[in-house]
């Protein structure tokens, strides 16, 4: 795929202009607390827990110590895992597709717990439960 000078230059200037907001300086995973932690461009440091990461939810203490930035610093990677994260992302509280953060939270809420919640059950169990499928439809 070829790309025309006017193609390549529109790309620099929106890599300037995501560049602008902040990138990568340091990056580091904190095995003690379990998370990754990222110095910006602008002073300011994000830590993220490890376990939020998509990429790298599954993955071992040594496996994340090893960290490679972008030269751009817009990336972060991971050798040893193959895995890669977007900074931009991370400082919008992405950390995933959305697929699998819509799946995180799904799983969160799941496991809320909470007097009302306890109650409900307690009715709805009194009811005779949850009815069944077939006279859902």
């Amino acid at each position: 795929m070829e790309i025309s000078e006017q193609e390549f230059q529109a790309a620099v200037l929106r890599g300037e202009e995501i560049r602008r907001n902040g990138y990568a300086v340091s990056a580091e995973y904190d095995a003690h607390q379990n998370r990754l932690v990222v110095g910006l461009s602008n002073g300011v440091v994000i830590m993220v827990p490890v376990h939020l990461l998509e990429e790298l939810a599954e993955a071992g203490a040594n496996d994340l110590a090893e960290i490679e930035i972008s030269p751009a610093g817009l990336g972060l990677h991971w050798p040893r895992l193959d895995a890669d994260v977007y900074v931009p992302a991370l400082m919008q509280g992405v950390f995933g597709t959305r697929r699998w953060m819509a799946a995180q939270l799904g799983a969160t809420g799941g496991r809320a717990t909470s007097k009302a919640k306890a109650d409900a059950a307690r009715a709805n169990g009194r009811k005779g439960g949850r009815p069944p499928r077939s006279a859902l439809l």
